[in-house]
């Protein structure tokens, strides 16, 4: 049996104001794409910042429905920000049957599409099938897997420039009260998944081409991000993002165009989570 799960596809915050939440990252330097609104049943909608390899998706409820009262039940007890990863898989019904053979846990396999608005001024449909890791897999957050059956309507050419210089998911960081003991659980979820710990956190590498998932402690996140207030993250989820940049100093006038003053780390510089929505935003040199 093989293990189905090949690497980091995208993650996405989950937000109280969507539009006002895509009005930050276009503030500083981000092309989004027009708002995705999901169905009726759904109730939420979103944008996407894309990359060419991977991407990072603003999700929001729009209208209260028995179907995203997770959701909304999420938001209220976790806050808002970085609440999922979701992997990249070939086959979303396949990969419940391996993951199945190899005595991990999954539910919720599911099929959907949303209309997409394209360059020329008409409406494709970008489809999709997902597929969730138990929350019992999970140490901290919602991972869940992604197959995309239509990616020419997701990965649009004119989505891929952004002002700041950002090119892709370099990282995502979460707290752990224990790494030893979660970084092994997040590791399994990932046809090659390991895990190496360090001084600057525990890293559980996600698959060839794939952004890491990085553990750390308290006191590591604290002097990762000096001054920030990660209590302003969601509690329980994933805390921040490091996203690779072709310019750092584009990355860092576009924030200061946008009236924030960036906070300097050991690798790049960091967006406090009051201008993003819920997440420390890190930009670092590709």
């Amino acid at each position: 049996m093989t293990h189905p799960t090949l690497g980091i596809d995208h993650c996405f915050a989950l937000v109280n104001d969507l539009d006002h939440a895509a009005a930050q990252f276009k503030d500083l330097g981000f092309t989004l794409s027009p708002k995705g609104v999901h169905s009726e049943a759904k109730g939420s909608a979103n944008y996407t910042i894309m990359f060419p390899d991977d991407y990072f998706e603003l999700l929001g409820v729009i209208k209260a429905t028995p179907l995203n009262a997770p959701r909304r039940e999420m938001l209220a007890r976790s806050g808002e920000g970085l609440h999922a990863i979701a992997c990249r898989i070939r086959n979303a019904e396949a990969a419940a049957q391996a993951l199945a053979d190899l005595g991990i846990e999954t539910y919720g396999l599911n099929s959907f599409e949303r209309p997409v608005p394209l360059p020329d001024g008409s409406t494709g449909r970008a489809a999709f099938a997902t597929l969730s890791y138990a929350p019992d897999e999970v140490p901290e957050g919602i991972v869940f897997m992604c197959e995309h059956r239509t990616p020419e309507t997701v990965w649009l050419s004119e989505l891929l420039t952004h002002e700041n210089g950002a090119c892709g998911l370099s990282a995502i960081l979460a707290l752990s009260a224990d790494p030893e003991r979660d970084a092994p659980r997040f590791a399994r979820l990932w046809a090659r998944g390991s895990v190496d710990a360090g001084a600057q956190g525990t890293r559980i590498d996600t698959g060839e081409g794939s952004a890491p998932l990085i553990l750390m402690t308290p006191a590591q996140m604290a002097q990762s991000y000096p001054g920030i207030d990660l209590s302003r993250t969601a509690q329980g989820a994933f805390t921040a993002l490091r996203l690779k940049t072709t310019d750092m100093d584009a990355a860092t006038a576009c924030a200061r165009a946008a009236g924030i003053t960036p906070v300097p780390t050991s690798t790049g510089i960091a967006i406090a989570p009051e201008h993003t929505s819920g997440t420390v935003l890190e930009f670092v040199p590709a």
